[in-house]
C-alpha cells in the first residue's frame, strides 16, 4: 500500500477499487464488527499525598562530571590534534590511587601503556572517535580504554575549551556496546538477570555544559524464560 500511495491520486484511486473489489470477492459487507469490550482507561494512582515533597536531592550522585585535563593542550581547539595515548596518560598521572602502586586496582593499564607506543596488542588504549557532540560545530573526543586487570571499560568524552582539554563524561563498566547517535552516547551492558541488558544513554546539557545522565534502562534483548517446575519430592 504504502508504494501505492506515493504514486499519486491516481494510484490510489486504483488501490482503493482494488480493496473494494477484494472485500466484495469474499463476501465482506463491510460493515463494523464488535471487538469486544473495551477496558477502561487509568491514569497512575498517586502513592503517599501526605508525604512532604522533597526540595534538594539525599545523595551526591555526580551528575555533573567535568575536569580540566592537566598537562595537555589543544593549540587551535582542534581535538583531532591530540594523541588519545597522552589524555590516558594524564589521567594515571593524576590519580595514582587507581593505577600506580602493588595495591591500585587498574595497575595493569599503567603497566601496559608502554605497548601504545610501538602499537602492539597489548596496548590498552582503544581507538579514538570524533564527533560533535557539543553542537559547537567542532569535533568532540571519545575515548575507551581497558582498565586492567579485569574486564572494565573505561569510556571517557572530552571537548576542547579556550586551548584546553576538558573531559565532560566519564563512566567504567563491563561494557557490550558503545554508540553514538546526535548528541548522545549510549552504553550498553550486560545483566546479571538472563535475557536483559543495561542501556545507559548520556546527553550534551549545553546549560550544564557536560555530558548527563539522561536515561537508564533495563531492556530485554534474549528470548524469555520459564522457571523449572518444582518436582513432586518439593511439594
Amino acid at each position: 500500500m504504502s508504494r501505492l500511495f506515493h504514486a499519486g491520486r491516481a494510484g490510489t484511486a486504483l488501490a482503493v477499487a482494488l480493496l473494494l473489489a477484494a472485500a466484495a470477492g469474499c463476501g465482506d459487507t463491510g460493515g463494523l464488527r464488535n471487538a469486544g469490550a473495551t477496558p477502561a482507561a487509568t491514569g497512575p494512582a498517586r502513592l503517599w499525598p501526605e508525604l512532604t515533597p522533597a526540595s534538594s536531592p539525599a545523595f551526591e550522585i555526580g551528575e555533573v562530571d567535568t575536569e580540566v585535563v592537566e598537562g595537555v593542550a589543544v593549540p587551535g581547539d582542534g581535538i583531532r590534534a591530540v594523541d588519545p595515548v597522552a589524555v590516558v596518560r594524564a589521567e594515571i598521572a593524576a590519580r595514582p590511587d587507581e593505577y600506580g602502586g602493588p595495591g591500585a586496582p587498574y595497575r595493569g593499564t599503567a603497566e601496559r601503556m608502554d605497548d601504545c607506543a610501538g602499537g602492539r596488542a597489548g596496548c590498552p588504549v582503544l581507538d579514538p572517535y570524533y564527533r560533535d557532540l557539543t553542537g559547537d560545530g567542532r569535533d568532540d573526543l571519545t575515548l575507551g580504554f581497558r582498565l586492567l586487570p579485569g574486564s572494565t571499560t573505561a569510556v571517557r568524552v572530552y571537548t576542547a575549551d579556550r586551548h584546553r582539554l576538558v573531559q565532560v563524561m566519564a563512566w567504567e563498566d563491563a561494557v557490550s556496546g558503545v554508540e553514538l547517535t546526535g548528541r548522545s552516547l549510549i552504553i550498553r551492558s550486560p545483566s546479571e538477570v538472563a535475557g536483559y541488558e543495561y542501556r545507559l544513554t548520556w546527553t550534551w546539557d549545553p546549560d550544564q555544559r557536560a555530558m548527563l545522565l539522561t536515561h537508564d534502562e533495563m531492556l530485554r534483548t534474549g528470548p524469555r524464560t520459564h522457571p523449572p517446575r518444582p518436582s513432586a519430592s518439593a511439594r
